[in-house]
């Protein structure tokens, strides 16, 4: 009978090594990383490089068996395993599951060790992402004991047994396959369907390994309504004997995506809105256990998502059991992102086969994502061969799901790589990343016009905020003020477009992206809905909230913003009733409908205010209090930077560094000076280059910085001060004195007369 053992307690980490033959170290238990705390401080300097754990097993605490495996859930990125001194196995890729056969490597006292490294390379993806590479065995780690007779272990890491349901009518037509080993004469397999109560439904016995069954007036999964899910259970029995058996739920459901009505969910429109996931958080990196897993689809629960994009990667086996248990319908993914490696294909390829194999029965997983961003640079013909290569992949080992992939703003819509998958979102950012956020909703139309026939979706989309504030909020303030008011539009144009087959904010929670310096607080990307350790929910988490739950509640705005300066202040209210009252020191000041669940107050600040939102018999309570100057403690200073805009001299009618990068390209004398800021930063990328290929620098992004590419394109929108400040994520630095420089250049140029 197979037996799971967990041996997560008592390794020993050595850092920095690749030398097995090491006895010492710290002591630690699994989940584990080493980037816990560098991966997400900031500086583009998080540790990366090889390190090792080591164990001594005892056999004699393992149960008698035939044959045993060690299993690791999650080793990032490339991981060797010594058993004995002696190397195994090799395995690349950092988030999926993958084991290592030790029978007959097992003695009474066994030494395993196994070498874990993130470093940079060429060949394992990822290599450039917006987000950091923990590195480590940050999920469980097992040994599987089974019987000669067994269910495969060598199979892509996946779980043995295959489950297709496809819906007809009121029945359900499930087909069963068992990948088995050794099976013997005399041996059979029993083939069990149980409903969600554990009460048998179905049962069968043959040596075949695949079996039919019909579930009649099936029971569906209908996504949050209704996630009802069946359990297959498959048995090697001998003379009455279980040798082995492998039991994994399912769901019985059909989906379809149309370009004109998006999602449709058994017969039914279902509208997909909701949000993308890392699998990060503060002070523990990636090595998250059951319970972080489920405070995240708890809140995401609680938002009112119908759907997650779970980015760019493999996430752990519990997540995507959660999604089923609640009905979440996932879009998941491989990390093949951003940087097309031309070394790279076949590991696509086996994440790729892993992912799928090892996902094959979550009735929540509706596509599959092939690529993200990959297109920034171009697409050429390696780049789009290895997506059909993949595309043809996934429609092999799957029939039953779509592909699809996240091209980026850059991405033209006549590019090639927009035919390959079944159905296509774009990652769009216009009113963070340059543009502004009316132009969202009128892009996806001109592409609905352009491609009729092609579901289109929004993969990405949201802007930064910290706990910055500010009455007139703008683009680039990375105030929670502006978030809340971005989100508010994108919501209003994306949520009433419903042939969008899906749309995704970026992101559900802020994550560790060490290579970030902007917003106050370096190594984070802050455009989550909620803070990385998961103790604050952002304003605009309430708009989404207000939109999507059906939960009722009343939720008042901007209660990290008490000091005000002006006489009449704006308040603004989220809810999902119908109307809000508010209330100041007690006395109503009216109420108001709002059929977009945005309600805006007047309200006159004088003195210090009680604010209270009333909606049914809901309430929610804040204060205001009437300032004479700016509390600066509400106003963005960068962390580690050597000026601030307040800090920037800006004489009438010139340019400084606090205009964009659009305003002032739009004049002669404004696009010389660009033209000359860019041969010194082409002078910087030079030297950084340099100095990664001397191994001086982690990683960083290479990316094309003339001003006639895409990516300058796109952040037009950004201030000069904000770019350079944005610029450490490459590596590349400003003094001081070079800033001031440069705005001494733009203070003589004119700005054109409007």
């Amino acid at each position: 009978m197979r037996n799971i053992i967990n041996i997560n307690k008592g390794w020993l980490f050595e850092k920095n090594t690749t030398d097995i033959k090491i006895k010492e170290g710290i002591s630690i238990d699994l989940p584990h990383t080493w980037n816990a705390e560098d991966g997400f401080d900031g500086g583009n300097d998080y540790f990366r490089g090889s390190c090792l754990y080591t164990k001594t097993l005892n056999k004699a605490e393992l149960p008698a068996s035939d044959r045993y495996y060690l299993e690791i859930r999650g080793a990032n990125s490339s991981a060797d395993v010594y058993v004995g001194g002696e190397k195994l196995a090799s395995h690349h890729g950092g988030y999926s599951t993958w084991r290592v056969d030790l029978t007959g490597k097992l003695t009474d006292t066994t030494e395993l060790a196994i070498v874990v490294d993130n470093s940079a390379n060429e060949t394992v993806y990822p290599q450039m992402a917006d987000f950091t590479f923990y590195g480590g065995i940050y999920r469980d780690v097992n040994i599987i004991c089974v019987s000669e007779t067994h269910f495969d272990l060598d199979y892509y890491g996946a779980p043995g047994i295959q489950i297709t349901p496809v819906v007809r009518g009121k029945n359900a037509e499930v087909e069963v396959k068992a990948f088995v080993k050794g099976l013997k004469e005399g041996q059979k397999l029993v083939y069990t369907i149980y409903d969600k109560d554990e009460n048998e439904l179905l049962r069968k016995e043959t040596i075949e390994a695949s079996a039919s069954f019909t579930i009649e007036n099936a029971h569906l999964w209908h996504g949050r309504k209704d996630p009802y899910l069946y359990c297959c259970e498959v048995e090697i029995v001998e003379n009455g004997e279980v040798i082995d058996n492998v039991c994994n739920r399912f769901g019985c459901r059909s989906f379809k995506i149309d370009p004109n009505n998006g999602f449709i969910l058994n017969g039914e429109e279902y509208p997909l809105r909701g949000v993308s996931r890392h699998q990060d958080r503060w002070g523990v990196g990636n090595a998250l256990l059951p319970e972080h897993h489920e405070e995240d689809i708890d809140l995401i629960m609680e938002v009112g998502a119908t759907t997650i994009r779970l980015a760019h990667y493999q996430h752990d086996q519990y997540f995507y059991d959660l999604c089923d248990e609640k009905g979440l319908v996932i879009w998941a993914e491989i990390p093949y992102i951003s940087k097309h490696l031309p070394g790279g294909r076949e590991n696509t390829i086996s994440q790729m086969k892993e992912l799928v194999a090892q996902n094959y029965n979550h009735p929540s997983i509706v596509v599959w994502g092939l690529s993200n961003e990959i297109s920034i640079g171009g697409s050429d013909e390696d780049l789009l061969e290895n997506h059909r290569i993949l595309n043809d992949l996934v429609h092999d080992m799957d029939k039953t799901r779509l592909t699809t992939i996240a091209a980026v703003s850059m991405c033209k819509m006549d590019d090639p790589y927009l035919l390959i998958p079944d159905v296509v979102s774009y990652n769009h950012y216009f009113g963070w990343y340059g543009g502004d956020t009316t132009m969202n909703g009128p892009w996806f139309d001109k592409f609905h016009e352009t491609h009729p026939n092609i579901p289109i979706g929004c993969s990405e989309y949201g802007c930064e905020a910290l706990n910055w504030h500010t009455s007139d909020p703008k683009q680039g303030d990375y105030t929670e003020e502006y978030q809340a008011y971005y989100h508010e539009e994108l919501i209003k144009q994306l949520f009433t477009r419903k042939y969008m087959w899906a749309t995704h904010v970026w992101n559900m929670f802020d994550f560790g992206a060490d290579a970030r310096a902007e917003g106050g607080e370096n190594g984070q990307n802050h455009k989550g809905l909620v803070t990385m350790d998961r103790k604050y929910k952002k304003d605009a988490f309430y708009a989404y909230k207000a939109w999507l739950s059906d939960d009722p509640f009343v939720h008042l705005c901007g209660k990290r913003y008490i000091d005000r300066v002006e006489d009449v202040t704006k308040v603004t209210v989220y809810s999902n009733l119908p109307e809000v009252e508010l209330f100041v020191n007690g006395e109503s000041i009216g109420k108001k409908t709002a059929s977009d669940h945005f309600f805006y107050f007047d309200v006159k600040n004088a003195g210090e205010s009680t604010i209270v939102a009333k909606a049914g018999e809901f309430t929610d309570e804040g204060k205001i209090r009437k300032v004479s100057e700016m509390n600066m403690d509400y106003v963005l200073v960068e962390k580690g930077a050597v000026l601030n805009w307040f800090d920037i001299d800006a004489p009438e009618g010139r340019f400084s560094l606090n205009d964009t990068i659009g305003d002032i390209t739009s004049c002669l004398k404004g696009k010389l000076w660009f033209a000359g800021v860019g041969l010194s930063l082409k002078k910087k990328m030079d030297a950084n280059k340099k100095d990664k290929e001397e191994g001086k620098k982690s990683g960083g992004f290479d990316v094309d910085l003339k001003a006639d590419s895409g990516l300058m394109q796109m952040m037009g929108g950004f201030t000069v001060l904000r770019l350079t400040s944005m610029m450490g994520m490459m590596n590349i630095s400003f003094t001081k004195e070079e800033l001031l420089a440069m705005n001494k250049d733009l203070n003589k140029i004119k700005k054109p007369k409007k």
